[in-house]
């Protein structure tokens, strides 16, 4: 029973260090999304950090901010979604079938 209890274990190690693995690609990984036809461009990493946001010259229109306005945060809420996809399909791996509350 030891034996096994120690298998365990060693299994459980292993996996988190590749969880773990797998998180920091994650976070390295660069996502970008763009609304309006690319006259808006949001880019962020996997830590859902926005690093960037292109703004296309055309698309400023002093009379019309809300414009400008919802398509950076249609380009916002796409980068985050994509993210979110990445991230359950990449962590989903180690989480699948063990069905554990408050997991990923």
């Amino acid at each position: 029973m030891r034996g096994n209890m120690n298998n365990m274990m060693k299994q459980m190690q292993k996996m988190q260090k590749k969880m773990m693995k797998a998180q920091e690609e994650l976070h390295e990984m660069t996502f970008e999304a763009s609304a309006g036809g690319g006259m808006v461009t949001v880019t962020a990493n996997g830590k859902k950090e926005v690093a960037d946001v292109e703004i296309k010259e055309e698309v400023v229109d002093p009379d019309d901010i809300e414009m400008l306005q919802d398509l950076i945060i249609a380009a916002t809420n796409d980068v985050l979604k994509q993210i979110d996809e990445k991230t359950e399909a990449t962590m989903g791996q180690f989480t699948k079938g063990l069905n554990m509350p408050g997991m990923f």
